[in-house]
């Protein structure tokens, strides 16, 4: 082979592998893999998130307010939406479109102090960052969440979420874990094209409408929201029912529609009050607390859960503002934390549930599960570990928080307030008859596989009103600290496992693990390993290129 041949070969193999090299870029730009090596698959997309991105129609635009200044902390965060909205450019292409805003670059105060202001009206709400840079504490005023935009709507996003019971790093931890699923269901409810209907049952003095307020307003960014009368319907055709804190009684026709609703697979959620009492109902002297007569006990029963006639009493409790005598001519108003206003911090094992910041009850009462073949019984809320219970009918004073908090009182723990009940139900009418006057026409006595949640706290879903201004407040607000906690994300994730056949809501089990360094260790070996990061990438050079030196010695020295 001439000199000449030699190097046309060499040319036509590197234009070859060039143009390979092109081929293969624009092929994987059109498919899309990835191989995750983690442990918990954090870089793993869910089909249901996936079947999401790939059906919008148009261009989702999301502008993220967290960036400038930030601690480490919020790095992370900062880092791990970016890692994920780039997950989701894999599989929506250019549809989603992103960028991080500094709220703080405005040029001067009274500019920022504007900025700030059209995103409190907005919805997003901002965070206090409490830091220490050298050896000085600092506060600055962060807005940890995003905005979301699709055919000129609009859906703010809190990204900063989890236990606040937890620290600090396992609150970011447990935030980083639910942003799949927080910035997925927030694109699917903007994007989706058919809202499913939503049925609250009416008719039973259920709560007025402004203190349902907040709770159907953030149904209804979601769904399509309709008052049922079960009396008078001819028939029930919504995707799910939610029975909203009754205090009349059923007729025995609208528990046989309820029934037979259930048995034909008909989602449900009840948020039952199985005591009368509320804190304006208390004079001075106390008052007596009875049960309610709803008629639904046997059909619950039916189902496997027994609801309580009783209050639970808890040491992890909400406030209340008590006149505990007079100061000249005013009243003296103290805030007493209140047993019967609980803060639910304890939960089962569930999606529904995972992370969740803590769930405010009002006079709360007990569940227990009771035999019911075929049944899946999922505890999803539980009392604290300091409870006691009263039996229903009692006698409820404020008088009560006149007395030291005895802690051996406090003697049971963890007891359940809510279930979720998964399975073929069997019908409360099989094997008997059915009410008079009822058409027995398509009466089923064994359902198909259906899932209901059944809630000992009708006050879950109920918002307060401040008594100043008159304004409906966030549902979960406790209005004398002003803290709100978790009752929307609640509903919100049950009613998503009820009607999800994606499993979207599953994505909230997503784990990333914490693995922090060892302090002292660090300390202590702190030369060491950086002695071994300097010289060990050096020594291996330098070994490499000794080797590589007498290789090439053997092979040529006899050429």
């Amino acid at each position: 082979m001439t000199q000449q041949t030699k190097f046309w070969e060499n040319i036509l193999q590197f234009v070859a592998v060039f143009l390979g090299l092109i081929l293969l870029n624009i092929y994987s730009n059109k498919y899309f893999f990835q191989i995750d090596l983690t442990e918990e698959k954090r870089y793993t997309i869910a089909d249901a998130t996936k079947k999401t991105l790939q059906n919008l129609d148009e261009v989702v635009f999301i502008e993220i307010y967290l960036d400038g200044d930030l601690n480490s902390g919020f790095k992370r965060l900062q880092k791990s939406v970016r890692e994920t909205l780039d997950q989701f450019r894999n599989f929506a292409g250019d549809k989603i479109q992103y960028k991080f805003v500094n709220p703080d670059e405005s040029g001067n105060q009274k500019e920022r102090n504007a900025f700030y202001q059209q995103l409190i009206k907005k919805g997003i709400q901002p965070t206090q960052l409490f830091d220490q840079v050298e050896g000085k504490k600092i506060q600055k005023i962060i807005f940890p969440a995003a905005m979301i935009s699709y055919q000129q709507q609009e859906k703010p996003l809190l990204l900063l979420k989890g236990n606040k019971n937890a620290n600090a790093q396992e609150q970011l931890n447990q935030s980083i874990e639910g942003l799949e699923f927080e910035f997925a269901n927030a694109i699917r409810a903007l994007s989706q094209k058919n809202k499913k209907i939503i049925g609250i049952v009416s008719g039973h003095d259920e709560p007025d409408p402004k203190f349902t307020a907040d709770f159907v307003g953030n149904l209804q960014e979601q769904y399509v929201v309709e008052k049922l009368d079960l009396q008078n319907a001819k028939t029930i055709d919504y995707d799910a029912l939610i029975i909203a804190q009754p205090k009349k009684r059923f007729s025995d026709i609208e528990k046989y529609k309820l029934d037979q609703y259930i048995m034909k697979g008909g989602k449900t959620l009840f948020f039952l009050d199985m005591v009368q009492m509320n804190l304006d109902s208390i004079p001075m002297g106390g008052t007596y607390a009875f049960g309610y007569d709803l008629n639904l006990s046997d059909l619950l029963f039916k189902y496997g859960i027994r609801a309580n006639m009783d209050l639970v009493q808890d040491t992890q409790s909400g406030k209340i503002l008590l006149n505990v005598g007079n100061l000249g001519d005013r009243a003296n108003l103290q805030a007493i934390p209140f047993p019967y206003y609980v803060v639910l911090n304890t939960f089962g094992k569930h999606p529904i549930v995972r992370n969740l910041n803590g769930v405010y009850g009002r006079f709360l009462g007990t569940l227990d599960t009771v035999r019911a073949d075929g049944i899946k019984k999922t505890p999803l809320i539980f009392s604290n570990k300091y409870s006691k219970i009263k039996k229903i009918p009692n006698m409820i004073s404020l008088d009560e928080l006149r007395a030291d908090l005895n802690p051996k009182l406090y003697n049971r723990q963890f007891l359940p307030v809510s279930y979720l009940l998964e399975g073929k139900f069997q019908s409360l009418y099989k094997n008997r008859f059915p009410p008079d006057s009822v058409d027995g026409k398509g009466f089923l006595a064994d359902g198909k596989a259906n899932k209901i949640i059944i809630c000992a706290d009708g006050d879950l879903i109920t918002n307060e009103i401040d008594r100043k201004t008159g304004k409906i407040l966030p549902l979960g607000t406790e209005t004398v600290d002003k803290l709100t906690y978790s009752n929307k994300d609640f509903v919100l994730n049950a009613l998503s496992y009820l009607l999800d056949e994606d499993g979207l809501i599953m994505t909230r089990n997503n784990e990333i693990t914490l693995r922090p360094l060892d302090k002292f260790k660090i300390q202590e070996e702190k030369l060491y390993w950086q002695t071994v990061n300097l010289l060990f990438p050096v020594v291996l050079v330098i070994v490499f290129g000794i080797i590589w030196f007498f290789i090439r010695k053997k092979r040529y020295e006899n050429f």
